[in-house]
Parts: structure tokens; sequence; C-alpha cells
């Protein structure tokens, strides 16, 4: 699979090494990564995608992906599904930043990317969600036309018909 470009950014498609990798936070010789990644969030979605790679195969373009700056190439978060499509052909996205990269509009460039992607792939609804103190995620999922349309005691849940 090929990277997924926007105007300041690179969304990598891992592959299960890369995401090893990230997982342990070991760097590896092609590794140019900000000083601040991978965070713990990052490194729970590396992991993720290791697992569903052993469990069946690379899920690509249903897995995850290193969130890189175009302009220097160095990582700076990580985005990715939790899976293909279910039985209603919805997907559900995460994504993090390295704190040296919040606040530059890099989330809201990369999930706009990702409501692209799933749409060329035929996906009718995109997910999404995030805690009730996260404020800065909940106006990355509206700025991606993301709607707000339940919460429980612990998130908040987005969703976009695509």
């Amino acid at each position: 699979m090929n990277d997924l470009l926007t105007d300041r950014l690179v969304l990598h498609p891992f592959t299960a090494e890369e995401a090893r990798l990230v997982e342990t936070g070991e760097r590896g010789p092609d590794t140019h990564w900000a000083p601040d990644y991978p965070a713990e969030g990052e490194r729970t979605g590396a992991r993720m995608f290791v697992r569903a790679c052993e469990a069946v195969g690379d899920p690509q373009p249903f897995g995850g992906y290193e969130i890189r700056r175009a302009s220097d190439g160095r990582a700076i978060g990580g985005i990715g599904f939790h899976g293909g499509p279910d039985e209603h052909g919805a997907v559900e996205v995460g994504y993090g930043l390295a704190e040296s990269a919040r606040g530059q509009g890099y989330a809201r460039e990369a999930v706009r990317r990702m409501v692209e992607l799933a749409r060329e792939q035929g996906v009718t609804k995109f997910l999404g969600n995030t805690g009730h103190d996260n404020v800065p995620s909940q106006r990355v999922m509206l700025a991606a036309g993301m709607t707000l349309v339940n919460e429980d005691e612990e998130l908040k849940y987005y969703e976009l018909v695509l």
C-alpha cells in the first residue's frame, strides 16, 4: 500500500516490523522520530496492528499508519482503523500525536485524510470516540465533519455517515 498524502503530512502504512519498533519504542536504522514519539497511545496502536497482522495478516488499508511531517519526514504520531468495516459498513478510527506536534492542526488533517480513504474503500460510516476531558480531540472530530451521537460516563462518541 502506498503512503497517503495531505498538504503537510505523509500517512505511512505500517509494516509489522515498523509497528514492532513503535510498540517497543526502539529506534531502527531508518526511523526518524520526533524526540517525544512514540507516546503510550502510539505504542498501544502499534501493538494492536501487530496483533492484527499475527491473527489475519496485513489488514491494510484498514490498519495502522505512522503520521509523518512532509517537511522533514519525522514521525509525530499514529492513526489507524480498529479493523475493517463491520457488518454495517462502519469503521472506527483512533489517533494520537506526540506532545510536541499538538495544536498545529496535524490531527485534523490526518483524520480528514482517513475519512477520504474510508470513503474510497466504500465504507458507509466513520466512527470515533474520546474522553470527556479531551476537548482538542473532540474539536478534531467535529472539524472532520463528525457529529456527536452519544456519550456515557467515560466517552463521547462521534460518527460521520459517508
